[in-house]
């Protein structure tokens, strides 16, 4: 589990090509106190840790994530890093599992006093989850949504507002129209989802 409050941008420094790529990842986390197997989220996506260095840590990711996330994963790629919640730590975001739903497309980017507002458009799958005033993970971010608008065809568009400090401290710092995000639901909002579709079978 995790909370959506990125702890690092990392970026990834090599690839190596094997039956599923293995990304090496700079990090300024001490991984001294990271244990193989632990989980890190990088960009919203849950990955396992396979080997590391003083500066670096290892994973890999499998066909399927590569199918379902936003980015190519290529050498250089800057990553929002979060480390497992433990128990104890303060949860400042929300509950994120780290499992993808969707990917999302920036369409709109606009100043508002010292913040961004920035505009989403995603798929009709995710269009019943994703509330205003409720929570939404966007690249491993925990945000808040502002406002929603229901789109012909089934899909959503959406808004949020980042203001200086998360752009300073994640890599919306240069969030752009264009740019896909890999977007995960409140994970509340995914049960019920679950609950209102067995309640239409019964």
């Amino acid at each position: 589990m995790f909370t959506g409050i990125i702890t690092d941008i990392g970026r990834i420094t090599g690839i190596e090509r094997r039956g599923d790529p293995r990304l090496r990842v700079g990090t300024a986390y001490d991984t001294a106190s990271i244990d193989l197997g632990a989980s890190i989220a990088c960009s919203g996506v849950c990955l396992t840790v396979v080997d590391k260095g003083s500066d670096w840590f290892a994973v890999e990711v499998s066909a399927e994530t590569l199918s379902r996330t936003a980015g190519d994963w290529s050498e250089g790629r800057p990553l929002n890093l979060e480390r497992a919640l433990r128990v104890g730590d303060e949860l400042g975001g929300h509950i994120v599992t780290g499992h993808v739903d969707g990917v999302g497309t920036v369409t709109e980017v606009t100043p508002e006093g010292d913040s961004t507002r920035v505009v989403i458009e995603a798929p009709a799958a995710l269009a019943p989850y994703i509330a205003a005033k409720g929570s939404i993970a966007l690249d491993g971010v925990s945000l808040t949504v502002n406002e929603v608008a229901d789109q012909p065809g089934g899909g959503v568009r959406f808004g949020i507002n980042l203001i200086p400090h998360t752009q300073h401290m994640t890599t919306f710092g240069d969030v752009a129209p264009g740019r896909a995000l890999n977007i995960e639901i409140d994970v509340l909002a995914r049960y019920l989802g679950r609950m209102e579709q067995l309640r239409r079978v019964d």
